[in-house]
């Protein structure tokens, strides 16, 4: 699955356009790479945002088959570090 489309259905950011802004604007990491909006994520890949306030690291335990997740259900799908 893309990331900027992963992002949004785990629910990390609100809408997918936001996550193709961080991701231009090079905030995004993945295994340690500056992601790109065509990067792929797949199990196990660790991801990083630097966001302006803060640091998030996460590992991706699971893929999402459906566009959209229950908040509830973010610990099935990512596990934060």
């Amino acid at each position: 699955m893309r990331v900027d489309k992963f992002l949004n259905v785990v629910n990390i950011v609100k809408n997918r356009t936001k996550s193709q802004d961080m991701i231009k604007h090079k905030v995004v990491f993945i295994n340690d790479k500056i992601a790109k909006t065509s990067s792929s994520v797949k199990c196990g890949d660790e991801v990083r945002i630097d966001f302006l306030d803060k640091r998030t690291i996460f590992k991706v335990l699971q893929i999402p088959i459906s566009n959209s997740t229950k908040k509830d259900d973010i610990d099935k799908y990512i596990q934060f570090i």
